[in-house]
């Protein structure tokens, strides 16, 4: 599980680890395409090989139990957009509160990590309540479990963060103080390649 501690933390990928990666991305790819029906792999592929610091971003995201696929593209920058395709709130990043001033907010019982240190150290961004729902239009996703989202700095400086779900057919928005941390709690990760 990435740490923030870990700021000198080589990220480029070995040959072999590369290789892998990009196997099991275009397999993924390959297996659900409907949620990129006009994206064609080759295109892709080039662009990551030439990116190892964002291969070694989603790495990390299928480390963490992600399984990140293409859900998007920018016409503007040419760039890919990924997220976090899990059936379920990502394993590896379950059980964090939503930042650090939550985290040291905590007097007991504090969780591990904060989902906003995770994804910087991932190189990754939390998803916003607009890509959370672009998301759940490519799968239903979130069915047992919940991710926290960019929470609006108005809510957070009144000590609440947000976190999304899917449950009878629609996408729930909700909030939680943002030191609270749950066993079926995590985020979803988006980068741009």
């Amino acid at each position: 599980m990435p740490s923030n501690n870990d700021e000198n933390i080589k990220k480029e990928l070995s040959a072999d680890q590369q290789e892998e990666l990009i196997h099991i991305l275009k397999s993924r790819f390959e297996k659900n395409m409907t949620r990129h029906p006009q994206v064609e792999w080759d295109k892709v592929q080039a662009k990551l090989e030439a990116s190892p610091e964002k291969l070694w971003s989603l790495h990390e995201m299928e480390n963490t139990g992600g399984e990140p696929d293409i859900i998007d593209y920018d016409e503007k920058t040419d760039e890919y957009i990924f997220f976090d395709c899990a059936a379920e709130s990502p394993k590896g990043r379950r059980s964090v509160c939503y930042d650090r001033e939550a985290l040291e907010s905590r007097k007991k019982h504090k969780p591990e990590n904060n989902a906003i240190d995770m994804a910087t150290a991932m190189g990754i961004e939390i998803l916003t309540e607009e890509q959370y729902r672009t998301l759940q239009e490519r799968g239903n996703f979130d069915k047992k479990t919940s991710s926290w989202i960019q929470t609006p700095s108005a809510i957070r400086k009144l000590d609440g963060a947000l976190f999304c779900d899917y449950r009878y057919e629609n996408v729930f928005v909700y909030h939680n103080g943002a030191s609270s941390y749950y066993s079926s709690r995590g985020f979803r990760g988006s980068l741009k390649v």
